[in-house]
């Protein structure tokens, strides 16, 4: 390969500089051009390349965000936005592409190169941490680290008031970041859409601990719960439930914005780096992610149609220490 694309798309997660940083200067060190595309599959639509160098990337690894910007483009999902999107690609030279971005940005480069035998290669970048194929995506230790700060702040509130506070937390439709937060912020329940605790349930867990002495609490809520979000959850548990003052607290797009962590800033240069070695091994239609600290690498198929859920263990864990 002499030209490899790379574009970011879908939702920002804190990392996607690191991984672009590592893409750029793995080309470049393997003496192949880059080329930037910026706003996602739009701009691969409209022409907005960019030639990247290894100075291009100075100063980005501890940058939130992405410097590509990113969008969500409906005239890809047509077959003639993908046309117009695959003659740009040629006209520039571009041998493969790195897509990095979650499941529908997957989807988009897995179409790509049914159509078209463009080699695409993912990495997984999302704060929800449900693309299979890796043990952890890009973005996800940096946002369940802001909800942990903003719930410990929370707490002293709590405290304070003798307050029961429901937080909500993104995700979609994984409960990854209401698990790990809700463990590592001492939560005394946490609803997950994928085992969906009751407003039954969590009324006896709130009267088992008041009657334990506890005087104040707070219970995570994902997103995508299936109980309809934290303001109906505690519009139901008022109903049934009056002994403690209750506020709801949703955390809403802050838990996406930030520098990343160590843990992904290391994470994303290493998947970068993997991506471009991947390419260059032939490997396509595939995505590059870390399984048991290794390099691994899963069709792009697989990892759309398939889902990474959390540890059940974790959440038994969470149930025992919340007494």
């Amino acid at each position: 390969m002499k030209r490899i694309g790379v574009l970011t798309s879908g939702g920002d997660a804190p990392g996607m500089n690191a991984a672009l940083r590592a893409v750029v200067r793995a080309c470049a060190y393997n003496n192949i051009e880059v080329e930037g595309i910026f706003q996602g599959y739009q701009g691969m639509i409209e022409g907005d390349f960019k030639r990247l160098n290894e100075r291009s990337v100075a100063r980005i690894l501890g940058r939130g965000g992405t410097i590509l910007k990113s969008s969500r483009s409906k005239e890809f999902m047509t077959k003639e936005g993908r046309k117009k999107a695959y003659d740009n690609l040629k006209k520039h030279g571009v041998d493969g592409l790195i897509t990095i971005g979650g499941n529908g940005t997957f989807t988009g480069a897995h179409v790509l190169y049914q159509e078209y035998g463009v080699p695409v290669m993912g990495i997984p970048g999302s704060i929800d941490n449900d693309i299979y194929g890796t043990d952890h995506c890009i973005g996800f230790d940096t946002a369940t680290n802001t909800v942990v700060d903003a719930v410990d702040r929370i707490r002293d509130t709590a405290t304070s008031h003798n307050r029961l506070f429901f937080v909500e937390v993104m995700g979609r439709n994984s409960g990854f970041i209401a698990l790990k937060a809700g463990i590592a912020t001492g939560a005394i329940a946490i609803i997950l859409p994928e085992d969906e605790m009751t407003v039954e349930e969590l009324i006896e867990t709130l009267r088992a601990t008041e009657e334990s002495g506890k005087t104040s609490s707070i219970v995570l809520v994902a997103e995508g719960s299936k109980s309809g979000g934290a303001y109906e959850i505690a519009r139901q548990v008022n109903e049934r439930y009056d002994e403690y003052e209750t506020r709801v607290s949703v955390l809403g797009h802050l838990q996406r914005g930030g520098a990343p962590s160590c843990y992904d800033r290391v994470l994303a240069s290493r998947m970068g780096v993997a991506a471009v070695d991947g390419l260059l091994q032939g490997r396509k239609d595939v995505m590059v992610g870390i399984v048991n600290d290794r390099e691994s690498y899963t069709s792009l198929e697989e990892a759309i149609t398939r889902k990474n859920l959390p540890n059940r263990d974790e959440l038994r864990i969470a149930r025992i220490l919340a007494i």
